[in-house]
């Protein structure tokens, strides 16, 4: 029986998650599978992966193939690099506690790596932030000054209205009181 590692798909349209699972390669992609073994979510950034990892490096020394995308994912989590270290174990190249040390320096630069990725889109995010603040506090500004702009035109135009009223009654005015001394 040939036993494959693989992926099988879960989620709605267009949202999908996906089982890392351990199944016969002549079962269906969705279908029934031996054990299932971690889970992978693309629609994460980075994308998240949990695997169960003793699991993993016992299924592929017993045989196990990985397809492509499930190498790729456990490339990425170590499994591959485990299976590779244990492997020169076996053939006498170096001891395991040499193998240990080699994969926890992996392991830490590959967390390195994982972290700088995380912080870069964090700063990414708040960069993008920031500049969607300022430019809100620039249109904000340009349109205080408008209306700002508009007011002190409505303000002259009401002012410039009050002379013109006021100067017909000041002519008004002006009139009877010089008709006045001549009624006397």
């Amino acid at each position: 029986m040939p036993v494959k590692i693989r992926l099988t798909r879960h989620g709605r349209k267009r949202y999908a998650y996906y089982h890392i699972v351990v199944a016969d390669s002549r079962a269906p992609r969705d279908g029934r599978y031996i054990e299932r073994i971690g889970s992978y979510n693309p629609n994460t950034n980075p994308a998240t992966i949990d695997l169960n990892f003793d699991k993993a490096i016992q299924w592929l020394a017993n045989g196990a193939q990985p397809t492509d995308t499930a190498r790729a994912i456990l490339s990425y989590k170590g499994v591959m690099m485990k299976k590779h270290l244990l492997e020169g174990v076996k053939k006498g190249a170096f001891d395991e506690a040499e193998a240990e040390r080699r994969f926890n320096k992996w392991m830490e630069e590959k967390e390195a790596k994982i972290n700088a990725k995380k912080e870069g889109l964090a700063s990414d995010k708040a960069k993008v932030l920031n500049d969607r603040l300022e430019e809100e506090a620039r249109i904000n500004a340009e349109r205080a000054a408008q209306i700002a702009k508009k007011k002190a035109e409505l303000a002259a135009e009401a002012k410039a209205a009050e002379v013109v009223e006021e100067a017909p009654e000041a002519e008004a005015a002006a009139e009877e009181s010089a008709e006045e001394p001549k009624a006397e």
